[in-house]
């Protein structure tokens, strides 16, 4: 694998740059103090990470990087800045450093952040319904993208999808909140991992791949693979890769300082917090964050060369330090 992952991540997150730019209102567009604060939670760094898993997993599928994967990677970005200005204030984790930069509640007052969060996913939404992209491939990447973010609600009868599905990122900050105070179990750590952060990295990865196989449908390009198992080995992927990445985030949490981590370090210990060094220690938690990425690499074979940016990408999210 000779993919330049620090070119991969300079690259990406400069295309979403760009499109945020062109997709949040000016601080200048009234309301004022509200675009403010949208502005100030989405710009204060971060490495775009979800929307850079989006347009390889769309570049991955189609071969090229499809119009529109840069806004439907905006789009993930925004529904992500919104749930970690929510996540950072007082009722929930209660912190006043992100990024490392003083949080949005801190800068702007609760009411303000909260409606910001609020704004940024709507617009999410927006964006998404604008994309140039068939009808029926909006509305996939609309019905992932949802039940990814809530909180496990069946879909409607007659949609094609299980009765049952799994709770999404608001499900699991859910159980997060409840779990404080009580002593992790296994299982509880791996479905809040799943939910709170996997569900939002896995939903990144397969409304990319959509992406582009609505690029392949609409210019008759070849497939891999069938749509449905391209999607079910994005998936996969997704699923693996978005657990070893809050694995991961977990150690760090208990090793690194918070200006290495842009944020406060040792949170989730004052908290109890149900994480996975809490339940199998530190070097169990490396181990099992690799063994994931290792599955998750299986997952894309099919795609050959095609896949490397993805598999790069997704070691680097157990190999960083930060």
């Amino acid at each position: 694998m000779s993919t330049d992952v620090k070119s991969l991540l300079t690259t990406g997150a400069a295309l979403t740059d760009a499109a945020l730019e062109r997709l949040l209102p000016a601080a200048t567009v009234e309301p004022h103090s509200i675009h403010r604060a949208m502005r100030h939670s989405t710009f204060a760094g971060g490495k775009r990470l979800r929307p850079i898993l989006c347009m390889e997993a769309a570049r991955c599928v189609a071969g090229v990087l499809p119009e529109g994967a840069a806004e439907l990677g905006a789009a993930l970005e925004m529904v992500h800045t919104y749930s970690l200005i929510h996540d950072d204030l007082p009722a929930l984790d209660n912190d006043d450093l992100r990024r490392g930069q003083p949080t949005c509640h801190v800068v702007f007052g609760e009411a303000i952040a909260i409606l910001a969060g609020d704004a940024l996913q709507t617009l999410a939404f927006q964006t998404i319904s604008q994309l140039n992209a068939p009808a029926a491939t909006l509305v996939e990447i609309m019905r992932e993208f949802s039940f990814a973010i809530g909180t496990g609600v069946g879909p409607v009868p007659g949609s094609g999808l299980p009765g049952d599905l799994p709770p999404g990122m608001i499900g699991g900050q859910v159980m997060d909140i409840e779990g404080e105070g009580h002593k992790p179990t296994a299982e509880l750590v791996e479905r809040i991992h799943r939910a709170k952060t996997g569900a939002l990295i896995t939903t990144s990865i397969v409304c990319g791949g959509l992406l582009g196989l609505g690029h392949c449908l609409s210019t008759g390009a070849k497939l891999a693979c069938t749509k449905e198992d391209a999607i079910a080995r994005l998936r996969s992927f997704g699923e693996n890769a978005g657990l070893a990445f809050q694995i991961v985030d977990d150690v760090l949490d208990v090793t690194q300082s918070s200006e290495q981590l842009g944020k406060t370090a040792g949170k989730d210990t004052a908290s109890d917090k149900a994480t996975w060094p809490a339940v199998f220690g530190i070097e169990q938690s490396k181990h099992d964050a690799a063994e994931y990425i290792a599955d998750a690499d299986q997952a894309l074979a099919v795609f050959g060369g095609a896949a490397d940016p993805l598999m790069a990408l997704a070691h680097y999210l157990v190999d960083r330090t930060h």
